[in-house]
């Protein structure tokens, strides 16, 4: 390491640095702790993050990345225990706040050589410090919470913390490259040179993270927006359905009398059962548009999509209890039963034998969990892709997109979805745990 002729950064600058750029997360996140909690918590981290800079610089050159690690780990417990987060959450900002650090305390070290030189005294590095952490600490604080809405959370699975963990990781290798060694093709050799390229890299990396969660959460609020759409949809469409049906159920009371008659009339065993069947079949959808389970979000989607069955001569039952999926968000809600039923529908629209046309739903409480249990008939075959089904015959689609929203839907509740075929059935299963205070 070029130590001699290129002093790194102070280590208690790079704890503060840390320290601060953790604070800049923790700001934006629900706290998990009471406000005289959460201020200990913060005023004791300052020093423990200083104190594993002072510990790492004690640590040989071979244990470098050792150091490293332990640096990152601190800063990830200090966010998890303060900001209200999960696991992966706390990892996504961990990263986040980690490139931050090393870029503003890499800039302040870059102009402080600059102006003041190596030998300075304290105090124009302090000045230094205060007239550049802080300006650029709160501009990234600004310029960070448009993409961090309390009211609009956005999760973080794992390909996404992967994602992020290794353009943290990528970042510091290569922005402290050159004080490690001069002897590679992206080192510099001149001291200037150095800090430039650790500030400019840093600098990458953050803009690199910054633009990749503005883009995951455009992406989010697209698929709310089409959600929402498909939701609107739904309760149109069952609004119109339901009121041809009654409009008809209208007309077949207005001519019950003359079937009545018909029926007494007729001698013939075989014609009045086709009359009584008739007047069944005339008021079917009446019954199908009363569907009640306690769920009024529910309620529309699976009058909807039995209508839609109807229209393929599809055989759909359902045994569903609203109330069990109550704690749902209304548009996690659709996203899981909608895609669901969507998939199911779309997979037995196509099959020759009417009789095969099957589809059965059940959503029911199971000790403290809620099952969502959705089959139709299946007889392609399947391949994993991602964790998930996905088949090799024409019905590609049936498994595709839908199932990892379904899937995110559920982890993001502590829950899970599982998919397989069983005696000729395709069974999705989604299973997710009742709040606390439901049980």
């Amino acid at each position: 390491m070029i130590v001699d002729s290129l002093p790194d950064i102070p280590r208690f600058a790079t704890g503060i640095a840390e320290w601060a750029a953790c604070l800049v997360y923790i700001l934006l996140m629900r706290p998990r702790l009471g406000r005289w909690a959460l201020g200990f918590v913060c005023v004791a981290a300052l020093p423990v993050l200083i104190g594993v800079q002072l510990l790492v610089a004690e640590l040989p050159i071979g244990l470098w990345t050792l150091g490293m690690i332990m640096s990152a780990g601190t800063m990830y417990v200090f966010i998890f225990v303060t900001a209200k987060v999960r696991p992966g959450e706390a990892g996504d900002l961990t990263a986040r706040a980690f490139v931050l650090a090393e870029l503003v305390a890499s800039l302040e070290w870059q102009l402080h050589v600059f102006f003041f030189g190596v030998d300075a005294t304290l105090t124009p590095q302090i000045i230094m410090m205060l007239g550049i952490y802080v300006p650029v600490f709160i501009g990234a604080h600004a310029a960070e919470r448009r993409h961090f809405p309390r009211d609009h959370p956005l999760p973080v699975d794992a390909r996404t913390l992967i994602s992020v963990v290794a353009v943290a990781g990528v970042t510091f290798l290569m922005s402290n490259l050159s004080f490690v060694t001069t002897q590679t093709p992206f080192s510099g050799r001149l001291d200037p040179e150095v800090f430039y390229i650790r500030t400019l890299v840093d600098l990458c990396g953050f803009v690199i993270l910054f633009a990749l969660r503005g883009q995951r959460l455009e992406l989010h609020r697209a698929q709310e927006v089409a959600t929402v759409s498909m939701m609107l949809s739904n309760q149109r469409e069952r609004y119109l359905q339901s009121k041809h049906d009654i409009d008809e159920v209208n007309r077949k009371y207005h001519d019950l009398k003359h079937y009545i008659h018909a029926i007494r009339a007729e001698s013939d065993p075989g014609e009045r059962a086709r009359y009584m069947d008739e007047l069944e079949e005339s008021i079917k959808g009446y019954e199908r548009s009363s569907m009640d389970t306690g769920n009024a979000v529910l309620d529309t989607m699976l009058t909807a999509k039995s209508q839609q069955a109807d229209r393929y001569r599809i055989t759909m039952t359902i045994v569903a209890d609203g109330t069990a999926v109550s704690f749902l968000d209304a548009m996690d809600l659709v996203t899981v039963i909608g895609n669901a039923l969507d998939n199911a529908i779309e997979a037995v629209a196509g099959v020759p034998e009417a009789e095969k046309r099957l589809i059965r739903v059940a959503i029911y409480r199971q000790d403290a969990l809620t099952m969502v249990r959705v089959e139709n008939y299946f007889a392609g075959s399947l391949r994993t892709v991602q964790g998930l089904p996905s088949t090799t015959t024409g019905d590609a689609r049936h498994h595709g997109y839908g199932l990892k929203n379904m899937r995110d839907t559920a982890d993001r509740y502590g829950g899970s979805l599982t998919a397989r075929i069983e005696d000729g059935w395709f069974v999705l299963r989604v299973l997710l745990p009742q709040p606390a205070d439901r049980r």
